[in-house]
């Protein structure tokens, strides 16, 4: 796949093609169509890395969403194989998403601040398919449903992952069918922690009758880690390219992100290790 000769990029990547032509790998892949949807907006190079990384992530996300809603299933079904399948599919997919940062490691202040206004008030606050994980993780809020109010369909998928249970819901709902006392509604703030979920996970620990949960727990706890070192390196790239500066969306920039990065996702999986 590489060149003989160095050639200037050519930034818009070609026409979407049309059914029936090129290889069966562009057709299959959709090639022609995914490399005509980046379109920078200013002369600067750097725009080019901050779209495919955006667009990078966005496909991640979805990726992730199929892979937590197939555990969510198996959960449901008590086929904990399947389930810790697709939640181990998924960690590999969250390591891609961590380093995708990578891409924006080195942008300076003043190659983002060159195309900062060509995208007005967008910013990835506002990706329903990063809220929709958020949703899923149990960190779930109400208000951020106010920005859909214009779309529709984002704002129907994400009503209904609001009001139904998130994956750890489905986890415990697991852990309850099994005889462990867990709490039998759908918390809309799982990131808060629950002293029964936590005598829960420490008799699955610590009691041989429930071993057979404890590679969930690791599972889950795979998940929640990779969740965070994705928040931080957030955290480090805006730091990094625009530092305390509010965000482009209206968000609190840093302080909201710095936030985010230091809650624990399934906050009962890493307090219960103080007092193993």
């Amino acid at each position: 796949m590489g060149h003989d000769t160095v050639e200037k990029p050519n930034l818009s990547f070609g026409r979407a093609g049309q059914p029936g032509r090129g290889t069966p790998y562009a057709r299959y892949a959709r090639l022609d169509e995914l490399h005509s949807l980046q379109h920078p907006l200013s002369k600067e190079p750097a725009e080019l890395s901050f779209i495919v990384t955006t667009q990078v992530m966005e496909l991640l996300f979805g990726l992730l969403r199929h892979e937590w809603t197939i555990a969510q299933h198996a959960l449901r079904e008590d086929d904990l194989p399947t389930a810790l399948a697709a939640l181990r599919r998924g960690t590999h997919a969250q390591d891609v998403l961590v380093e995708s940062w990578d891409l924006l490691a080195t942008m300076t202040p003043q190659e983002f601040n060159s195309f900062r206004s060509v995208f007005g008030e967008a910013s990835g606050f506002q990706s329903s398919a990063f809220l929709y994980l958020e949703f899923l993780l149990g960190n779930k809020n109400a208000a951020l449903l106010k920005m859909y109010d214009d779309s529709p369909a984002a704002l129907a998928e994400l009503t209904g992952a609001l009001r139904s249970p998130g994956l750890y819901d489905d986890a415990l709902a697991l852990l309850a069918r099994h005889g462990l006392d867990v709490p039998d509604t759908v918390s809309e703030r799982r990131h808060q922690r629950d002293e029964a979920v936590a005598a829960a996970w420490r008799r699955v620990y610590t009691e041989a009758g429930y071993a057979e949960l404890k590679p969930l727990a690791e599972a889950l706890l795979d998940v929640a880690e990779r969740v965070t070192r994705w928040r931080h390196r957030h955290l480090m790239a805006v730091k990094r390219t625009m530092g305390a500066k509010p965000g482009s969306g209206g968000s609190s920039g840093l302080t909201w992100l710095r936030r985010s990065a230091e809650q624990d996702v399934f906050p009962e999986l890493w307090e219960i290790r103080d007092g193993m």
